[in-house]
C-alpha cells in the first residue's frame, strides 16, 4: 500500500460494487492520493457493511428492527451519490460510459508531474 501511494503515474479508479473500510482506502481512493475516482450507481462505499454496522448499533434488537435499519443504513450511508457529495469520488458514471471516461481521465493526466522533495529513502508510516 505504501509503494502504491507513493507512485507518480496517473491513478484512475472505478468502483463497481463494494468498497468498505481499509479495502476502499487501498483501492486508489482519494485518501491515498488517486487522481480521478469514478463509481457506478451499483457501488457501495462505506466504513463497513450495512448488516454488521446495524448489528453493532442496534445490538439486541429483533430481526424486524435490524432489517429495517439495515435498509435505512444502506440508503443513507452506502450510496455512491453520498460519497460523491462528500468528495470521496469525483463522479457517478453509467457502466456504458466507463471506457470513454477512463480514456478522458488518462488523456487529462498525460502530462502529470509530481513535485516531491528529494530524499534518499522514504519513511514507511508505521
Amino acid at each position: 500500500m505504501f509503494a502504491y501511494s507513493q507512485c507518480t503515474v496517473p491513478l484512475v479508479t472505478i468502483i463497481t460494487r463494494k468498497a468498505y473500510g481499509g479495502a476502499y482506502d487501498v483501492m486508489a481512493s482519494k485518501h491515498i492520493g488517486a487522481d480521478v475516482n469514478y463509481a457506478w450507481p451499483t457501488a457501495q462505499i462505506a466504513v463497513m457493511g450495512a448488516k454488521g454496522a446495524v448489528e453493532i448499533i442496534f445490538r439486541g434488537g429483533d430481526a424486524e428492527t435490524i432489517a429495517a435499519q439495515t435498509k435505512a443504513y444502506e440508503d443513507r450511508f452506502m450510496s455512491p451519490f453520498v460519497a460523491a457529495e462528500r468528495g470521496y469520488i469525483d463522479e457517478v458514471i453509467m457502466p456504458h460510459s466507463t471506457r470513454r471516461r477512463v480514456a478522458r481521465a488518462l488523456a487529462m493526466l498525460r502530462t502529470k508531474r509530481t513535485e516531491a522533495p528529494w530524499r534518499k529513502h522514504d519513511n514507511i508510516p508505521l
